[in-house]
Parts: C-alpha cells; structure tokens; sequence
C-alpha cells in the first residue's frame, strides 16, 4: 500500500479540473456495498415476522442498541439524529474494516475526516440555535466576560479539526507503520506478522477511534443543545 494518495482519473467540467482520487474511487466502493446490503435488507424484511430471526433480527437488533446509545448520549428530544450517526458509523466501520484487504481506508485521508467533522459542526450549530435561540447560542461565547469572544469563537471553530485529525491521524498512523514493516523486513518475515498488525489497527484500534468519533460528535451537539 503505498502511502500517497493517488489520482485515478481526472474530469475536466467548464475548464475546471476535478481528480479522481484513490479516496473518492474507495468511497464509491464502499457505498456500493452499503447500498447493496441495504437492498437486500429492504427486499428481506418486505415479509418481516412477528418473532425476528436471522438477519431481521440482527438488523434490528444493531438499529435498537444504536438508538438506545444515542437517546442516552442526546436524549429523547434528538433521537432523529440517530439514521445520520448510525450511517456515519457503519461508514467508517466499513471503511477502517478494509484495510485488512489491503485497501486504503477512506478515513486515512484527512478531506473524508473532515468533511463528516464539518457537519457536526453545522449540526451543533444550527440545533442549538433551533433549541436555545440565537441569544441563547451567542451568550456562552461571551462567557466569563467579553473579551473572550475571540477565543471562544477559536474554541468553537477549533472542534470539527481536532475532531477530523483524531480519525484521520490513528487511520494514517495504521497505514504508515504497515507499508513501513512491509517494506523494511524481508519477506519471510512478512508471513504471518501482517495479519496481527492489521486486526490490531485497522480491526481493533480502528474500531474503536469510528466509536470515539461517533460519541464525541454526540457529546458536542448535546452541550450545544442542552448546555
């Protein structure tokens, strides 16, 4: 795996030149396999039964720990944010998952990090508009005392870039030591090893940085919303 990100292709619209890049292509990939699954759970549960089993049951039963796990992170009064961080969540699952096959994860690049930061950051601020008025989101910016307005308004912006460079630096940090240890030992001593390095990164380590991201963006729009 190589540590830069290559240029697939490049599409030129209007005279503007738009890349096609290894992250984009990877991305494409992984909603076509997000949107198959979803397909078929559509088709599945069309005759859905009374007692679940088998895949209905599993669906079901990752949608309702999920739900459970955001009203108790937002409450009750956000819980439709629940579809949009289960998709983001099973997103950068599936992304981090496929490093094991050798892929590069779309989350090792910083511009999918930050995009997904970036909208918890319009979230928080439109919800606790939405919820505390416009007065009500201005007065914390305020606080102890006016002058502090410029570094509360740092602190605010400062939010969705730690929160991107969290994801993004354990993914690329993943990526760097395995294309490290792949090209700095011989091959006999490729065999085996590669398999416990990823499913300590890319499965357990990367996993748990995807739930850290989900919960954090939580706990910021709930302090928004709830202070």
């Amino acid at each position: 795996m190589d540590l830069n990100i290559s240029n697939r292709a490049v599409v030129t619209i209007f005279g503007i030149e738009i890349w096609i890049t290894e992250t984009i292509v990877n991305t494409w990939f992984i909603m076509a396999i997000l949107i198959a699954f979803a397909i078929v759970v559509r088709i599945h549960i069309r005759k859905a039964e009374l007692v679940p089993r088998g895949l209905q049951n599993a669906v079901e039963m990752a949608i309702e720990m999920f739900d459970d796990f955001v009203i108790g992170t937002v409450g009750e009064k956000l819980s439709y944010l629940s579809p949009w961080y289960f998709t983001v969540f099973v997103f950068l699952a599936v992304s981090t998952l496929i490093g094991v096959f050798g892929v590069r994860a779309p989350s090792a690049d910083w511009a999918t990090t930050f995009g997904l930061s970036l909208i918890t950051f319009f979230l928080l601020t439109i919800l606790s508009i939405r919820y505390q008025g416009l007065k009500g989101y201005i007065k914390p910016l305020l606080l102890p005392a006016w002058p502090f307005l410029p570094m509360n308004i740092i602190g605010e912006l400062a939010k969705p870039i730690s929160l991107s460079f969290r994801l993004f630096g354990n993914m690329l940090s993943a990526t760097i030591i395995n294309t490290m240890y792949s090209a700095l030992t011989p091959w006999w001593a490729s065999i085996g090893v590669p398999v416990f390095l990823h499913l300590a990164f890319d499965i357990f380590f990367g996993l748990l940085q995807v739930y850290i991201f989900v919960i954090i963006s939580l706990s910021y729009v709930n302090s928004a919303v709830n202070g």
